[in-house]
């Protein structure tokens, strides 16, 4: 549904909660959840849609390729054919924004004609031929910060000052973006915790974000179930969900404008709870 174009200038009195619809066999949290025989199964994929909304999403994200450290890349047409009938079958069935997760141009230009509202790009449209393709879509961006790549990066991550450079970086492509026709309020930026990162970057970037959403665009941050929680709770995946849940009502105070999560319903309450303190008179 493209009737979403003005997504990140909407006033909302807390994060949105982007819901995580992961049509991949080898993520990281939910990989394969979604599956069936190898190939993605389009009825649970709605049953999960259906269960995001029911507990308050505000958005769904839609990826047909994992990013987890150390994936494989997947074919253009793989991609394709994980990503698109899926994104019809939810556009059909539901009233709510649908992003895309994907670096694809191919992916962005058929996403959008299927009904996207928005993309997101980990790899902060930086591929050949990404942001003109983005641009042609006139859908709102989401322009993510990453070293190196998925297969690679969190072999040994290096920076002198991360909130500094990963501030500059994402300025830069900012800039690329309006020069290529895509006007700055249909932006926002992620500083991609965990793409490239040790924990004490991550920890960095943390502290940094209000100096991020000074930056006057919508920021949008991925913490969920990832490794940053594990490491400072010592628990495997499956029980990083109430420190997930913690780290988002941090991150809300620090000024973010979307919180892509897995446990939907405990953040939306928790945000909830928070807005409503804040608010209080």
């Amino acid at each position: 549904m493209n009737s979403h174009s003005s997504l990140f200038a909407v006033d909302h009195c807390r994060p949105l909660v982007m819901g995580v619809v992961n049509i991949t066999p080898d993520s990281f949290s939910d990989g394969g959840k979604l599956y069936a025989s190898g190939r993605p199964d389009v009825d649970s994929i709605v049953s999960w849609a259906a269960k995001l909304i029911d507990q308050g999403a505000d958005i769904l994200d839609i990826g047909g390729q994992s990013t987890r450290p150390g994936a494989r890349p997947v074919t253009e047409s793989e991609e394709i054919e994980r990503v698109i009938p899926a994104l019809a079958a939810l556009a059909r069935r539901f009233d709510v924004p649908l992003s895309v997760d994907t670096s694809v141009p191919a992916v962005m230009k058929l996403a959008a004609q299927e009904g996207a509202a928005m993309i997101n790009d980990v790899y902060a449209l930086r591929f050949p031929g990404a942001i003109q393709a983005a641009a042609e879509t006139k859908l709102p961006v989401v322009l993510m910060h990453m070293q190196g790549e998925p297969r690679t990066m969190q072999a040994a991550p290096q920076y002198d000052d991360v909130a500094s450079e990963v501030g500059d970086f994402l300025a830069g492509r900012v800039l690329a973006c309006e020069a290529a026709g895509i006007d700055r309020n249909r932006l926002a930026i992620d500083p991609g915790f965990g793409f490239g990162k040790t924990l004490e970057h991550n920890m960095s970037l943390f502290r940094a974000l209000p100096g991020f959403a000074a930056m006057g665009l919508p920021v949008l941050v991925g913490l969920s179930r990832k490794r940053m929680i594990g490491e400072l709770l010592d628990k495997p995946v499956a029980d990083r969900v109430y420190g997930s849940i913690a780290i988002a009502m941090l991150a809300a105070q620090r000024g973010v404008s979307m919180i892509r999560v897995h446990d939907v319903a405990g953040t939306v309450d928790a945000l909830k709870v928070l807005a409503a303190i804040e608010s209080y008179n």
